[in-house]
């Protein structure tokens, strides 16, 4: 049976958010959390009751119509306009994964209490989650700055009964998912639609997939770089202890520790060598690995912050008896966060298609293309083509996005991060590089068989053999797309421990 996760001021790490996803659990508020969003609702109604000060977003219109003050009795209709007016979504529509995670995101920041929205609010979108109701949101429109308005429009447009939504693998009107459940649709206090756009979440959520993704990514990169290596007839000298304290970056004091007991025990790599170096794409794999793990770690200290914050805006503070407006909705942070990670991934690929460029070339008593009778059999030719082309393309989505600024609202908001942008574009990165990878573990597990009957390491046999269950031996000419589709999934379903073994 499932587990309860209790949304709380308990700060929240990517190891709970992947036992939350991957165990299903339920979501549901602490008492705690539920006195603090009520509190705040209290206080800011409290508040803006007969008051003729202009407070931001709550009596007043948004962006450059902040000027606009609005009556008492249209608090409630500017909230729900807010909502609708600002769904201007397009482009393709955002993974069900990704949009779990904006409901999850949603909810942790709304309960810290600075948000002044009504505790049934919050619940709705908490039902949502639990019953996998997956609003229908687009990944074009933001500008990563005002908060990701335009896709947190479209993520809460179902709790008025608007926009459509995904449940059990059907787009449906949220109204006909709203009458299933005998749920009315929400009528927006106050505060509340601002609440609910006004916030980071597309951003986020993007990131901390990608970064769970890309956590995975880099232990199977060492996993199956350790296998090239191997099949390569490559040497260990390059891992060795010494050379790595000297220049003790801790990601490559990481990888060449990964790596020395990736390969301890295997007879490929202690036999004799007839060459003296190998190529770049295999003597600096701690040097390019390890880079690429410190920059995911910078992320997610960032992504971390970030997930465990209130981004939305006026913010407010019954305890001070003050309401603020100010920026915390602004993506910055996290578009420089999230460009970097996507160079760091790309990189991954970028050095795994080199590595698999030298298994084909016929070298260190390797057959050409890793095929018996080359010229008859094309072999594995093709699949670095295709590694080379898609290394190609993530290259151009590295393209910085936060270097990018274009003002909105008639100059109000004069500077933006584009971070939405970075998070779409990282996204395709990752895919990218699982893609790479994928093929370099063909290709590399097919020129092991070329080595035998000496093995690798107890552990690269065991992924050997898993891999082998997946994808067969090419003893000649075959369609390699379907391999390629094998070793995808094959890479999503393997397990890899937390050192990386």
């Amino acid at each position: 049976m499932a587990g309860v996760h209790y949304i709380s001021s308990e700060f929240l790490t990517l190891e709970h958010i992947e036992t939350i996803l991957s165990e299903k659990y339920t979501l549901a508020l602490s008492e705690e959390a539920e006195t603090r969003i009520t509190n705040c609702y209290d206080y800011l109604h409290a508040k803006i009751t007969g008051t003729s000060r202009s407070i931001y977003g709550i009596n007043t219109g948004f962006g450059s119509l902040y000027k606009n003050q609005i009556s008492d009795k249209d608090l409630g209709q500017l909230q729900r306009n807010l909502m609708m007016s600002h769904a201007c979504g397009t482009g393709a529509e955002v993974p069900a994964e990704v949009v779990k995670l904006m409901l999850l995101l949603k909810v942790q920041s709304l309960a810290y209490g600075h948000s002044g929205v009504q505790l049934k609010t919050v619940k709705r979108l908490i039902d949502f989650y639990n019953r996998d109701i997956y609003p229908v949101v687009y990944q074009q429109g933001s500008l990563g700055a005002s908060g990701d308005l335009a896709p947190l429009a479209h993520l809460c447009l179902p709790l008025i009964g608007l926009g459509e939504v995904y449940f059990q693998d059907f787009k449906l009107a949220s109204e006909h998912v709203l009458e299933m459940f005998s749920w009315e649709p929400l009528a927006l206090e106050a505060k509340e639609g601002l609440a609910l756009l006004n916030g980071t979440q597309f951003m986020s959520a993007y990131g901390v997939y990608t970064l769970l993704q890309a956590k995975r990514l880099s232990k199977q990169a060492d996993m199956i770089g350790a296998l090239a290596l191997d099949a390569f007839d490559g040497r260990i000298e390059p891992f060795n202890e010494l050379i790595h304290k000297v220049r003790p970056h801790k990601g490559q004091l990481e990888t060449a520790r990964v790596f020395r007991s990736l390969l301890d025990g295997s007879e490929l790599i202690q036999q004799e060598k007839k060459h003296v170096q190998d190529p770049y794409s295999f003597r600096c794999i701690p040097q390019v690995h390890g880079a690429s793990k410190d920059a995911i770690r910078y992320a997610e200290e960032v992504f971390l912050t970030e997930i465990n914050a209130v981004t939305d805006n006026p913010n407010i503070f019954p305890d001070e008896d003050e309401i603020i407006s100010g920026g915390n909705f602004h993506g910055q942070p996290l578009a420089l966060a999230l460009d970097f990670m996507a160079i760091a991934v790309a990189e991954l690929g970028s050095i795994s298609e080199r590595r698999t460029y030298q298994l084909i070339s016929g070298s260190r008593g390797l057959p050409d293309f890793l095929v018996a009778e080359p010229g008859l059999n094309s072999g594995f030719m093709i699949s670095q083509y295709t590694a080379a082309s898609i290394v190609s393309q993530t290259k151009q989505y590295c393209t910085p996005a936060s270097i990018d600024t274009i003002p909105s609202s008639n100059g109000q908001e004069d500077h933006v991060s584009m971070g939405a942008n970075a998070a779409t574009k990282l996204y395709n990165v990752v895919l990218n590089v699982e893609r790479v990878l994928a093929i370099e573990l063909m290709n590399a597990a097919q020129a092991l068989e070329f080595r035998r009957p000496l093995k690798t390491s107890g552990v690269l046999e065991q992924l050997f053999s898993a891999y082998r269950g997946s994808v067969p031996f090419v003893s000649t000419d075959r369609v390699l797309h379907f391999d390629i589709m094998q070793s995808i999934a094959f890479l999503r379903q393997y397990k890899t421990g937390p050192s990386g073994l």
